[in-house]
């Protein structure tokens, strides 16, 4: 009988109960709402508010909620740093910067004597509101995420500048707290927390990546890589509350400094996505709304006016500062839009500087209550608006894809994975689908061929298709699995390569057995002799994602190739996928070419050029590459255009001086369509 008792009692204590509804909720609430047209984020705070304590009270905001939420909101905030391209960040910081400046400031120069003349207050306490309306939670992230627009200019320009509005509004906080304290204002405490931030930023930014490529150098398990993942993001973001600052940012912070490690085709990212996405931001925001009391509206006068006041200036004064941002930083009304939904969004920081203000009394209950209906008011506009203006975008972007998806598609790759080695079988297809075009639909083939039935041959080529498809799969590619018995093994490839229209092959690269193998191996050579597709032969010491630097020998007249366009394809992608900095070694008219197909391909890469004039430049300049790089040599047929005498020494070259290196071999298709077009600009950086 006790036992019906508890389970009847509410709100409801029982763990197993508990988790039983939230999981309720977070399934039904998005189907539910989505009925009525409501966005999923407003379905889950309007959830909150239910079944909370000033709802239905059938759960009590206990240490679970706490927990989860808390996470939650890092969480929210590491997903926005991850999920950002740093080739699009870098280009529009400043935008984003100046965004943020201008989206604190506004706020803050309306709403401090507007909150001091209409609500009655003294200017500490008009400060302390004013950084309620500067400060703002991407708590609408997740429909960005959602539509597949976390690139897109307008979002990453919100969520650059709301570091900088959240960092100032916070320190607003602190100086009105340090008021509130000690009567007067002390330079000295913000310089001092100033200079915790820098060794903080200085000291994360130098440990973190070197941990991070040391650990997955140790371990390929993506959920073991998640858990290391998520440990440093809570570890800055505890680090970021000892010094003073919320944990938010350190928790934005960690994302920025992992980002590169983080490839958006990775096994590890779609962990991080879906643990994030399927239970601590639902859980963040049913927490939210149970904070949230809708009956102080009718309390009286007191409690409607500040809410009114506070909720009409909060929502103006962030609209006012999107749409002076579209102007300055030549944006579209869509992306204002966008801009003003995610900048309008009140959670963490709002509802952080609330509890202060009402400790210190700085707030009066009205005010208090009046903010928790802000809250409210602001989390139901940021995400009508978001949602509103990311589906007009995603609208306006698929249709442009649709007008280009049959040429595109007829340019994707068909990619045979030659595998036989369970030692290199995961890192040569990580290769090949980090090098395919993120559209690109079609299944890649991963290819086991056997010419007798030794039991230890077959027992290794299964496990390698089988870890390739694994691998494949992770990276949400589908792979063909195909196991051919041929006269020798590179009869089979050609044969399937014939059979599938395959554009490439991705082989690993041959490792020389004694003093008289070749460089390449006699089945390699057979390879180049019997089909003119495109070869890629890759060697990898170390997780491709974890290379720092590419590194791209370009033989010279190599643009006058008719694979020249492909290979750059494969190239861009890589550095796309993998964040990281691409130099091409090429002479100055090949490089213009280069720097022409990228730009017109869209290619989201850094990447910058080495003049080479002769085959003693190249080997000054491969001097460069370290053993955490990568060195891809163009190579190139004998009897095309680019190939010349000094290629006759490479092979030598790179098995002398290259043996412990990360390298890819990159040999053009031979014939068909993609000779380029002709530029007469020169952006060439030696």
């Amino acid at each position: 009988m006790n036992i019906f008792a508890d389970f009847l009692h509410l709100p409801f204590t029982q763990p197993v109960v508990i988790i039983t509804l939230v999981l309720i909720i977070i399934l039904s609430a998005p189907l539910l709402f989505s009925r009525l047209k409501i966005p999923n984020i407003v379905g889950l705070i309007l959830a909150g508010v239910a079944v909370g304590p000033y709802g239905f009270n059938l759960l009590a905001r206990d240490a679970s909620f706490e927990i989860f939420g808390q996470v939650g909101i890092l969480y929210l905030m590491f997903l926005a740093a991850v999920e950002i391209d740093m080739y699009h960040l870098r280009r529009n910081y400043r935008s984003g910067i100046l965004f943020g400046l201008i989206t604190f400031l506004i706020p803050m120069g309306v709403g401090i004597p507007l909150t001091h003349y209409a609500l009655g207050t003294g200017w500490t306490t008009a400060v302390l509101i004013s950084s309620m309306y500067a400060s703002h939670t991407l708590i609408s992230y997740p429909v960005v995420s959602r539509f597949g627009l976390s690139n897109n200019r307008g979002a990453v320009i919100a969520v650059c500048g709301t570091i900088v509005a959240v960092l100032l509004a916070l320190l607003a906080l602190a100086e009105v707290v340090e008021v509130r304290a000690s009567g007067r204002f002390e330079v000295m405490s913000l310089v001092w927390l100033l200079l915790q931030m820098a060794v903080y930023a200085l000291a994360v930014g130098w440990s973190f990546p070197r941990m991070t490529r040391w650990f997955f150098r140790k371990t390929s398990d993506s959920v073991v890589q998640f858990i290391f993942i998520l440990t440093l993001v809570l570890v800055a973001s505890t680090l970021a509350r000892l010094i003073g600052i919320e944990a938010i940012l350190g928790a934005f912070y960690a994302g920025l400094v992992l980002n590169r490690f983080i490839p958006t085709r990775s096994a590890l990212m779609h962990r991080i996505s879906f643990v994030g996405n399927a239970i601590f931001i639902p859980y963040f925001l049913i927490g939210v709304g149970m904070l949230i009391n809708v009956h102080v509206i009718f309390r009286g006068w007191g409690v409607a006016q500040a809410a009114g006041v506070m909720t009409a200036t909060a929502l103006a004064t962030k609209w006012l500062a999107a749409y002076f941002s579209q102007r300055l930083t030549g944006l579209d009304t869509n992306g204002r839009r966008l801009m003003f939904g995610l900048s309008s969004g009140k959670a963490a920081a709002t509802i952080a500087a609330t509890m202060i203000g009402y400790q210190y009394g700085l707030l009066t209950e009205d005010m208090m209550n009046g903010a928790v209906v802000m809250i409210l008011v602001c989390c139901i506009v940021a995400s009508v608006a978001t949602e509103g203006a990311a589906r007009t975008l995603r609208i306006a972007l698929s249709a442009a894809e649709l007008d280009t998806e049959t040429p595109l598609k007829a340019g994707f790759a068909r990619q045979i994975v030659a595998v036989s080695n369970p030692l290199t079988a995961e890192g040569i297809m990580r290769m090949a689908v980090f090098m395919r075009n993120p559209l690109n639909d079609f299944p890649v083939t991963a290819l086991f061929v056997r010419r007798n039935d030794d039991p230890a041959m077959l027992r290794d080529g299964r496990q390698s298709l089988q870890l390739a498809r694994m691998a494949a799969e992770s990276m949400d590619v589908e792979c063909r699995e195909v196991e051919r018995f041929d006269l020798n093994v590179m009869a089979g490839v050609t044969n399937v390569m014939r059979e599938h229209h395959a554009t490439e092959v991705v082989i690993g690269l041959h490792r020389r057995s004694n003093i008289v193998d070749s460089f390449f191996g006699n089945m390699i050579e057979q390879l180049l002799r019997q089909t003119d597709r495109m070869i890629i032969m890759s060697r990898c010491f170390i997780p491709v994602d974890t290379v720092k630097k590419i590194f791209v020998y370009v033989p010279g007249n190599a643009q006058y190739e008719t694979g020249f366009c492909e290979w750059i394809a494969r190239v861009g992608n890589l550095g796309a996928q993998l964040g990281c900095q691409v130099r091409f070694m090429c002479m100055a008219a090949t490089g213009e070419y280069i720097e022409s197909h990228i730009a017109e391909g869209g290619y989201a890469v850094r990447r910058d050029y080495a003049d080479m004039k002769s085959w003693d430049d190249f080997i000054i300049l491969s001097s460069q590459v370290g053993e955490d790089d990568l060195l891809i040599v163009v190579g190139a047929r004998k009897g095309s255009v680019s190939y010349s005498g000094d290629y006759d020494n490479m092979p030598s070259f790179l098995g002398r001086n290259f043996r412990n290196h990360n390298l890819t071999l990159i040999i053009p298709g031979q014939f068909g369509k993609g000779v380029p077009q002709s530029t007469d600009k020169s952006l060439l950086s030696v």
